[in-house]
């Protein structure tokens, strides 16, 4: 008895050891956890979605979910080859380029009407806090911190792992001039040292004017947050970004409902929508869309061009690799709803936005 309390004792102080570490960040406190109270989409200790979301559907469990992923996961869920990329010099780029870069899963640079813009960076090889659970793919990584120029907006749209990369902020910290963020995610921030002058941290439907022709609206996903034991204590997030020349949605990770439409209503048409399509499976089909869904949510937003991000770089369903891309094109052929497929580090010319001239993912393995 005493040798088994012994080990019970060890493993929980390694436990709680482990979960100290800096990269988990911090829940809110303070003034900041006032301020979160007094939100109208926080009630009963944490954030809420605007309809109803459970965790799991269909009937699943955890161990339903955890037997899937040992023995029902696609032999394809990872291609087997390196996946095409090309490196551009982010750092000499023409200020009067129009531009998108792509990183693979949830991270892109924009560079729009001479402002820099950095999207949920995640540069370091993985999307876990053990490293060698989640790795990104082959051909994935070939931008790095270092590669990049000063950032004028980085926006980040939750905390999770595969969103907010601690090693990837921390060396970018130099560079980045202010951080657009969802409510409490700011804490996670402050413990990493960055200042809280840089910090914007809303919460759904706010605006926010950057000057000089830039503005952000905040909007709701449907999704949840967290990087600990426990979740949503800071917002997900998703972003209408208007600058003089274009109009953009940020669409962080969200199950398809009404709040596309009322965007789409409220701030519609977009030049680009820029959609999550990957990492879904029917078990947790309201926190990720179906890939048919981000169609209709592309439509929804009154968008001229759909962007599918979310895939491409890290297996955290069990549907194979490519399988987003194909069923997401196929849809979107079938609805006459435009799309931009660059592969990751291409360039995409917002100045002149076309449909993608070939499917780059096609015999890769």
């Amino acid at each position: 008895m005493f040798l088994f309390a012994a080990i019970v004792f060890v493993f929980i102080s390694a436990a709680y050891l482990f979960l100290q570490q800096p990269k988990f960040g911090r829940r809110p406190a303070g003034e900041r956890l006032e301020k979160i109270k007094k939100s109208p989409n926080y009630r009963d200790g944490q954030f809420q979605n605007i309809s109803f979301t459970p965790d799991l559907t269909d009937g699943a469990n955890f161990f339903t979910v955890l037997k899937e992923f040992f023995f029902d996961r696609s032999k394809r869920s990872k291609p087997a080859a390196t996946l095409p990329s090309k490196k551009m010099d982010l750092l000499n780029l023409s200020p009067d380029e129009n531009i998108l870069v792509w990183f693979g899963h949830s991270s892109y640079f924009m560079q729009l009407d001479g402002k820099t813009i950095l999207v949920d960076p995640v540069l370091s090889g993985s999307a876990s806090p053990i490293r060698f659970t989640t790795t990104s793919f082959k051909g994935s990584d070939v931008y790095a911190p270092a590669d990049f120029p000063e950032i004028d907006y980085l926006f980040i749209t939750h905390d999770h792992w595969d969103h907010l990369d601690y090693d990837t902020v921390i060396k970018l910290k130099p560079k980045i001039k202010k951080i657009i963020t969802g409510l409490g995610t700011g804490e996670h921030l402050q413990r990493w040292g960055f200042k809280d002058d840089i910090i914007i941290e809303k919460d759904w439907n706010e605006f926010i004017d950057l000057e000089n022709g830039f503005t952000i609206n905040t909007t709701p996903g449907r999704h949840f947050s967290g990087r600990g034991m426990k979740r949503n204590h800071a917002i997900w997030m998703s972003f209408v970004l208007t600058t003089p020349t274009l109009k953009i949605f940020i669409g962080g990770d969200s199950g398809y409902d009404s709040h596309f439409k009322t965007i789409g209503d409220n701030f519609g048409p977009f030049d680009l929508a820029i959609l999550e399509c990957g990492q879904y499976n029917r078990y947790w089909k309201h926190i990720h869309m179906m890939p048919e869904e981000v169609v209709q949510a592309a439509i929804d937003l009154k968008t001229k061009t759909l962007l599918p991000v979310h895939w491409a770089k890290f297996a955290l369903s069990l549907h194979a690799w490519d399988e987003p891309i194909k069923r997401v094109t196929a849809e979107a052929a079938k609805r006459n709803v435009p799309l931009v497929t660059a592969f990751i580090g291409e360039p995409v010319n917002l100045g002149n936005l076309l449909p993608a001239a070939t499917d780059w993912w096609e015999n890769i393995d």
